[in-house]
C-alpha cells in the first residue's frame, strides 16, 4: 500500500510539474462603457484588447485601449513583463499613451512610463503595490520626480451566485500624476461580474462596477464585456 501511494504521489508530481512547463497564450478583448482606472476616467467608450503568453510561472503580455466614441481619447499601449508563484506576484510595466515617438527612451523626452509592481494574494484579501521608476512621472510638492505609487487592496467575495469584488486604492505621496497632494484616498470600488450564457455551449463574461473617487470627488460607473480564448 506504502509503496502504491508513492508511485501514485511521484505520478500527480510528474502531471503538476508539465502543467508548469506547459506554454500558455491568452488572447482576448474587453468592450467596457467607460475606461476607469485607479479612480480615474482615462476614455469613453473603448475596446481593450490583449495577448500574452506565460510559462512556468513567467508571462509577457500587450494590452491596449483605443476609444470609440471619442475621437480625442488617447490609444494606450501597455507591455508587462511578469512572474508570480504562489500568491507572491512581481512586474514591471511600459505605459505608452500615443503621445510623441514610441522610439524615444531618452530619459528627459521620453513618453513611456515605466512602473514597477509587487503583490501578494492571501485568498480573502490581496494587496498591490505599484511605483513608477522611470519615464514620464509625474513631480511632487518641490518639483522633483515623484515616484508616484499606488496602493490598492482588494477583497473577493460571492453574493447571489455573483462573483463581487470589493477595493480601495490610496496614493501615499503627493504626485501629479495622479492629482495628489500627500496621502490621498483616490478609489473606492465595487465589482460585480457574471458568466452570461447565452446557450448551452456558449456563456459571456459580462461585469459592472462602481468607482468613487474621494480625492477628486468623482464618481463613476462602467460596464464591460469580455471575449477571449
Amino acid at each position: 500500500m506504502k509503496k502504491y501511494m508513492v508511485i501514485m504521489l511521484a505520478a500527480a508530481m510528474a502531471v503538476a510539474a508539465e502543467a508548469q512547463d506547459k506554454t500558455e497564450v491568452t488572447l482576448g478583448t474587453d468592450l467596457v462603457s467607460s475606461y476607469i482606472w485607479r479612480g480615474q476616467e482615462l476614455g469613453d467608450v473603448s475596446l481593450q484588447p490583449a495577448l500574452g503568453v506565460s510559462r512556468a510561472g513567467l508571462s509577457l503580455s500587450a494590452w491596449g485601449s483605443v476609444g470609440l466614441s471619442d475621437p480625442s481619447d488617447a490609444k494606450e499601449l501597455d507591455l508587462t513583463l511578469a512572474y508570480s508563484v504562489g500568491g507572491l506576484n512581481v512586474g514591471v510595466t511600459d505605459y505608452w499613451f500615443s503621445v510623441g515617438n514610441y522610439f524615444d527612451y531618452a530619459a528627459h523626452t521620453t513618453t513611456h512610463v515605466w512602473e514597477a509592481n509587487v503583490g501578494y494574494d492571501f485568498g480573502p484579501l490581496s494587496a498591490q503595490w505599484y511605483t513608477n521608476i522611470a519615464g514620464d512621472d509625474g513631480v511632487n510638492e518641490d518639483g522633483d520626480r515623484a515616484y508616484s505609487s499606488y496602493l490598492e487592496l482588494a477583497a473577493p467575495f460571492t453574493l447571489g451566485e455573483v462573483d463581487w469584488t470589493a477595493s480601495v486604492g490610496v496614493v501615499p505621496f503627493a504626485t501629479s500624476f495622479y492629482g495628489t497632494d500627500g496621502f490621498a484616498v483616490t478609489h473606492l470600488g465595487l465589482r460585480a461580474s457574471k458568466q452570461l450564457s447565452t446557450s448551452e455551449s456558449f456563456s459571456l463574461p459580462i461585469y459592472a462596477g462602481l468607482s468613487a473617487n474621494p480625492c477628486s470627488e468623482r464618481m463613476y460607473f462602467y460596464v464591460g464585456i469580455s471575449l477571449g480564448l
